[in-house]
């Protein structure tokens, strides 16, 4: 308990110059607590019997009308995240989690696809960019994604308090602009991962290479990739036909690391194929095959540096479902969707919120793990 309240004292430090007054600042710390406590439901309400509130106004205020910016404490979030578990070797991992919500008046909500509950629902999507180490998994980065139902009805989103210049931007639009904040900021990484949403889109993995950042990047079997084969330009197939030719040899059983039920090993295999002049890089299209069942593939697009070994690609692709843990935690102990609001401010302020709770939960984690002696030297 001594250590937990050390770091929430550390946070307090963190996070205290975003609020001009201590009332607002003192609220913003109890939320945090809050959030980290063991409450079924962590909104408004809960917190602020949690806190000795007799009504929610303050913790309502510090989501709607309290003079703080939420993208002010992200910065201080994602310096806390650097000290904490940063590594050059990091992965930056971008993902989308949806949540769930009734009616038309929540900014962003609409009839769309949420990988969280696997079919079209009433939710909003929130587009991530978290953040992968040997020291543990956080996020950086958020970004609420508006369908263009939204952002081309003014009237609609000045009802939420969505800006008239925000605009439409599509799902891999908002991470890049979130890996380029990252980066500028100095966080250390190596690696870029994501899921074919994001890998099939070019800019993408343009940034990415323009940025010396190597990536593993699901794309869909439909992508087309040009094979090196030999001819002088080689020659442009379907990512499932390129991988169909290989011979049975080309596949080695490789682990994607560890999983809820144990190491998750599959069938790997990876085709060399053209792509931006880099003497110090290389590009390959990796394909998965299931041991149990060899007619589930998924393929991705890499970029990576020379000579590197089959066993790294396929860590690395299995950093980004390990992510989907992430997401889980963040709303099983930090309350990342457990907030009441409805307005485009107020969810950036909670979900910001919940990511520094989850960051502390990382950080406290990674302080025990490197504390404990290791067992495996004697």
């Amino acid at each position: 308990m001594r250590e937990w309240a050390d770091g929430l004292v550390e946070v307090g430090e963190l996070i205290g110059a975003r609020f001009a007054r201590s009332e607002p600042r003192a609220n913003a710390v109890e939320y945090v607590r809050g959030l980290l406590s063991e409450e079924e439901r962590k909104n408004s309400w809960t917190l602020s019997e949690r806190a000795g509130h007799r009504v929610p106004d303050r913790m309502q205020r510090l989501l709607s009308t309290t003079d703080w910016d939420p993208d002010g404490l992200r910065d201080d979030l994602r310096s806390y995240v650097m000290d904490k578990i940063g590594d050059p070797d990091g992965v930056l991992v971008v993902d989308e989690t949806g949540f769930l919500k009734k009616g038309r008046r929540s900014a962003g909500v609409a009839r769309q696809y949420s990988g969280t509950a696997g079919r079209v629902e009433n939710c909003q999507i929130g587009v991530f960019l978290t953040y992968a180490t040997k020291h543990g998994r956080t996020f950086l980065d958020r970004e609420l994604y508006l369908p263009k139902e939204w952002t081309e009805d003014p009237d609609r989103c000045a009802g939420a308090g969505i800006s008239e210049d925000r605009g439409f931007k599509t799902k891999p639009a908002l991470a890049i602009e979130m890996i380029e904040r990252a980066l500028d900021a100095g966080v250390p990484a190596k690696w870029a991962a994501g899921d074919a949403v994001y890998g099939q889109y070019h800019r993408l993995r343009r940034t990415l290479e323009e940025r010396g950042i190597h990536y593993v990047l699901a794309v869909p079997v439909s992508q087309r990739v040009v094979v090196k084969d030999g001819s002088f330009l080689g020659t442009e197939k379907r990512a499932d036909a390129a991988v169909a030719d290989l011979v049975p040899s080309a596949w080695r059983t490789r682990s994607a690391g560890p999983g809820s039920k144990g190491v998750r090993d599959y069938a790997w295999a990876r085709v060399r194929i053209n792509g931006a002049e880099d003497g110090h890089a290389e590009h390959w299209l990796l394909a998965r095959r299931s041991l149990a069942n060899p007619s589930e593939l998924a393929y991705f697009i890499c970029h990576t540096p020379k000579r590197v070994q089959l066993a790294t690609l396929a860590s690395i692709a299995g950093v980004r479902w390990s992510i989907e843990e992430t997401f889980q935690t963040a709303k099983g102990e930090a309350g990342l969707d457990h907030y009441q609001v409805r307005q485009y401010t107020g969810w950036y302020r909670h979900v910001t919120l919940a990511m520094l709770a989850h960051a502390f939960l990382t950080a406290v984690k990674a302080k025990k793990g490197a504390q404990e002696p290791d067992r495996t030297a004697s």
